[in-house]
């Protein structure tokens, strides 16, 4: 008997408005428009932070997208849907004119982000961005739902992790010390104030997007970073000319993340199986690491319905050099599981009737041991490790590759290859270039069925409200970990209560 069998793990149906369902988001959402909630926006109150260029150009983007915007004739199967207008797709209006706005000096901007000293350039570039926002919350009381921070494309440039500004256009930096002095100054402090203010910007990642969304989440306003050549790509600056999506394209997914981020729920599952809870480990190692504390540890939840929570965890020694795998502590695992478990039961008044922790390691017996200590007798808990490789290849006779939803699952039953990139019938192509390469699923802690282990994790496959496309490669509780984590590290360590995911991403 062949220790491998090979099946088939159907194609999860998602629900949309008047009770229906569809196999794609953008099907559902043209027929029937997202699913009935009282968490769903009456409209789209959306603030602007930006130059009064880019304003303007947010402005004129949305009065594009209140309008139909045709379909590519050439390119990806799975793009070509034209736009039918924002209204029409969610049911709700979005007006041109910001609900708020907030002005920032462009030359001020451009003059910040060329700074030389590349940690004080791009703090200083996302406090233009910061200073604009607080002042508006300390005089104003009316809160948009969403806040659109638009960035000029040189702030974008000069703003990456590795960007670098010619010598001919940089300006002199005012910081009074350099990076070597400010790192002996973070580990053994400084008799002066002004010497420890001034370090403190060595903490921060050289990342503006990242930067901006971990310095801002302490004033609980949603923020989405869009460039300004995402809005008009014609108008874009010449030798700065991005490869984007054909305008449909961006209609779909920019508009399906802002309504999600307004508070409303473009879709969900369609058999949301209750009482289930999905939880994906976010591990991610720290730069500047001080001692063994080398990493940052935290959680995201997400359930069927598409609500998800971001906990971050303790900084610790988790990464091992040895094993080359994070693992937390008895405590740590215990501490972050009583929020993940005090959450989800203040949301339904009841613990959950099975927790699924996914991670990309082996959960070790400590660390299992802490997990375990935190959830109640009444909740089954089952550790799952999924990972991508490429170690294994599965061909079909002729031309098309395996079909999305292909699983060879173990004799044990415990684990299994998933297919969760392929051939999709629906889109009537698969939406790769190589070779699809499957997920290795293994059940390493509890007890589960293999088989509903694979069909949630089709299921948490379409769970990205981030965009508009047909599925991920990863389940959601996996998907967005390198970005979270980027998001938890990009400043100093500290206590963060507990923010929905739409702030992360």
């Amino acid at each position: 008997m062949s220790a491998w069998r090979l099946t088939h793990v159907p194609e999860p149906a998602l629900a949309f408005g008047f009770g229906q369902t569809a196999e794609h988001p953008k099907d559902g959402l043209f027929l029937f428009g997202p699913p009935a909630s009282n968490q769903n926006p009456a409209r789209m109150d959306v603030g602007v932070i930006g130059t009064p260029q880019g304003i303007a150009r947010y402005e004129h983007w949305v009065r594009a997208l209140s309008s139909t915007i045709a379909a590519i004739e050439k390119g990806k199967e799975e793009n070509k849907m034209m736009w039918p207008g924002f209204q029409a797709v969610f049911g709700v209006p979005w007006p041109a004119k910001p609900f708020a706005s907030c002005t920032i000096d462009g030359k001020e901007l451009s003059r910040r982000i060329r700074i030389e000293d590349r940690h004080q350039a791009i703090y200083e570039a996302v406090n233009v961005y910061a200073e604009a926002l607080r002042k508006y919350l300390r005089e104003e009381e009316a809160r948009p739902k969403l806040w659109f921070a638009i960035v000029p494309e040189e702030t974008f440039r000069f703003g990456r992790p590795k960007s670098f500004v010619p010598r001919d256009q940089r300006e002199k930096s005012t910081s009074p010390i350099n990076r070597k002095a400010a790192r002996s100054i973070l580990t053994k402090g400084s008799m002066f104030p002004e010497e420890n203010e001034a370090a403190a910007i060595y903490e921060y990642e050289l990342n503006f997007h990242n930067q901006l969304k971990a310095r801002l989440l302490d004033t609980d306003q949603v923020i989405q970073v869009v460039r300004e050549s995402t809005l008009a790509p014609d108008e874009s600056e010449e030798g700065s000319r991005r490869s984007l999506q054909d305008p449909a394209s961006v209609a779909w997914n920019l508009a399906t993340t802002s309504f999600y981020k307004a508070g409303g729920r473009p879709w969900r599952i369609a058999e949301v199986r209750e009482g289930v809870c999905y939880v994906g480990l976010v591990f991610k190692r720290i730069e500047n690491a001080k001692g063994r504390d080398n990493a940052c540890c935290g959680a995201q939840m997400f359930l069927g319905t598409g609500e998800g929570v971001v906990f971050k965890g303790a900084v610790g020694p988790w990464y091992s050099e040895t094993e080359k795998s994070f693992h937390l502590d008895r405590h740590q695992a215990a501490e972050l599981m009583k929020l993940i478990v005090d959450a989800y039961q203040e949301l339904h008044r009841r613990p959950p009737r099975e927790l699924f922790v996914h991670g990309q390691t082996w959960f070790d017996a400590e660390e299992w041991v802490g997990f375990s200590s935190t959830v109640p007798e009444a909740t089954k808990l089952v550790g799952v490790r999924i990972r991508r490789q490429n170690e294994i290849k599965l061909f079909r006779y002729g031309k098309k590759p395996v079909l999305r939803g292909t699983a060879m699952i173990a004799r044990s039953g415990r684990s299994a290859y998933l297919w969760t990139a392929g051939f999709t019938p629906r889109l009537d192509t698969y939406p790769g270039r190589e070779v699809p390469n499957p997920l290795t699923v293994d059940i390493v802690r509890g007890d589960a069925d293999i088989e509903q282990v694979l069909s949630d994790l089709m299921a948490l496959t379409k769970l990205n409200f981030n965009n508009a496309g047909f599925s991920d490669g990863l389940p959601v509780t996996l998907r967005f970990a390198d970005l979270v984590g980027e998001i938890l590290t990009a400043g100093p360590a500290g206590p963060r209560a507990p923010l929905p995911f739409k702030f992360y991403i």
